[in-house]
């Protein structure tokens, strides 16, 4: 698939009037690619990034992209740079020991529920890490920008994650 949009990509950047438009799904995998091998602070750049590439993208389709793929801006050690949360490889799961310092403001819960709250846009990376760890405590995770709500199996459970996630952010 990476080939095929790095074919894709390359006829585009010669100017290639007769290959076909761009697929969504190759814009996509392109939106990815690029993000997993710059360090994109936002969105303008990443519209240079890839109209370089020849691939011609408005604001908001960039911006429904980056939603639907589930690319979320994050603060790093140098600056605030765009990220790929979330997926079943081991850096993701290792994403989510790296962000929780990073982006934990507080957390409480009560019953099977925990309300874990974040610095602004760090609840998506962090909801996705969540899901990427597969723990069989948790049902499912919802993400909002600053806030996100845990339901756990029991009450058990939810004391024991939250007492996991305060240690993962070093509280």
């Amino acid at each position: 698939m990476i080939g095929d949009v790095a074919r894709a990509l390359r006829g585009r950047s010669r100017g290639h009037s007769h290959d076909r438009a761009m697929t969504k799904r190759q814009r996509q995998d392109a939106i990815l690619a690029l993000v997993s091998e710059h360090v994109v602070a936002n969105q303008e750049e990443l519209r240079r990034l890839l109209k370089e590439r020849g691939v011609v993208v408005t604001q908001a389709t960039l911006s429904r992209d980056l939603h639907e793929l589930g690319v979320a801006r994050v603060p790093t050690e140098d600056g605030v740079r765009y990220t790929v949360p979330g997926g079943a490889d081991p850096a993701a799961k290792a994403a989510l020991e790296t962000l929780m310092p990073q982006l934990f403001v507080r957390v409480a819960g009560v019953g099977e529920m925990i309300v874990l709250h974040t610095l602004p846009s760090g609840a998506q990376p962090i909801a996705e890490g969540i899901d990427a760890q597969g723990w069989p405590e948790v049902l499912g995770t919802i993400g909002g920008d600053n806030t996100i709500l845990i339901i756990c199996r029991s009450a058990g459970d939810r004391e024991a994650l939250t007492r996991r996630l305060e240690r993962m952010a070093g509280r």
